[in-house]
C-alpha cells in the first residue's frame, strides 16, 4: 500500500493531457447570428455591459463573465452559445457582432518577442486585485494533469528571471504602482498577457477602485486571453499558439 502510495507522486505515472485533448474542449460563449429584433432584454441582465443592439447585436468579449444570463433572457431564442476564440493580439478584437461573427484566433505576438521567448519561456504571474479564481486556475498549468513544463514554460517567483508577465484581476489602483514596478523589472524583451476578463477589462469590480480599463491602460499587452476564468489548457494554449509553438 505505501509503495502503491509512493508511485503515485511521480508525475511520470500520472495522465497528461496531450495538445489535441487540450483542445478539444471549447469555451462556449453567448453570441447571436441574426434574427436580434433589438428588445433589450439581454443588455438589461448583463452585470458587466457587455452587449449592446444600438446598430447590431454586439458583445465585447472582453467584458463578458459568461454567465449566459443574455440566453435564457432573450424571448426570440436567437442568442445562443458558440465557440470563443482562444485568445486575441488586440483588445478590440474581442468585439463581435451579428455581421463579424467570433472567429479562431490567428497570428502571433511580436516577431523579436517569439523568436527570443518562443521555445523557452519563464513566467511570472501578477495578481493585480483578482478574486482568486484565476490564480487557482493558474496553479493547475504546472500540475501533473496539464504540465506546462513539459513545453520549456516555467513559472518564476521573480520578474528579473520572467520572459511574459501573466496578469490576472482588475488594475486595482493599490496594485498600480506595484505593477509598473514589476514590469519594468523585467529583461527586455517581455511580453504581457491579460488572463481573463477582470484583467481585460475590469470585469464586474470596472467601477470599483481601478486604475483604468483592464491592465492595457497601465502596460502594453500582447496577448488577451478571454475567460471567467480561463480554464488552465485554454491557458497553455494561448501562449503556445501566439507564441508560434503550434
Amino acid at each position: 500500500m505505501i509503495r502503491k502510495s509512493l508511485s503515485n507522486l511521480l508525475s511520470f505515472k500520472r495522465p497528461t493531457e496531450s495538445v489535441e485533448e487540450m483542445g478539444s474542449r471549447p469555451l462556449m460563449m453567448p453570441f447571436s447570428g441574426g434574427g436580434c429584433d433589438r428588445c433589450g432584454k439581454c443588455v438589461d441582465v448583463c452585470p458587466v455591459n457587455a452587449i449592446s443592439v444600438s446598430d447590431e447585436w454586439t458583445i465585447d468579449l472582453g467584458k463578458c463573465i459568461f454567465c449566459m444570463d443574455c440566453i435564457s433572457s432573450c424571448p426570440g431564442s436567437v442568442i445562443t452559445e458558440v465557440p470563443a476564440p482562444l485568445y486575441a493580439l488586440r483588445r478590440e478584437d474581442l468585439i463581435f457582432r451579428e455581421s463579424d461573427p467570433p472567429r479562431e484566433s490567428e497570428g502571433t505576438v511580436d516577431a523579436e518577442k517569439a523568436g527570443v521567448i518562443g521555445s523557452s519561456m519563464a513566467i511570472r504571474e501578477l495578481d493585480t486585485g483578482s478574486c482568486n479564481a484565476c490564480e487557482a486556475e493558474v496553479s493547475c498549468i504546472s500540475a501533473p494533469h496539464y504540465d506546462i513544463g513539459r513545453f520549456g514554460i516555467k513559472i518564476v517567483a521573480s520578474p528579473r528571471h520572467a520572459d511574459m508577465l501573466l496578469v490576472t484581476g482588475p488594475m486595482t489602483n493599490n496594485m498600480w504602482r506595484a505593477a509598473l514596478e514589476t514590469y519594468e523589472a523585467m529583461p527586455a524583451p517581455k511580453a504581457v498577457a491579460a488572463m481573463g476578463t477582470c484583467a481585460i477589462s475590469g470585469g464586474i469590480f470596472a467601477e470599483g477602485d481601478v486604475f483604468g480599463e483592464g491592465v492595457k491602460d497601465t502596460m502594453d499587452v500582447d496577448l488577451f486571453i478571454p475567460g471567467c476564468p480561463p480554464p488552465p489548457e485554454r491557458v497553455i494554449l494561448a501562449i503556445l499558439k501566439a507564441f508560434g509553438r503550434q
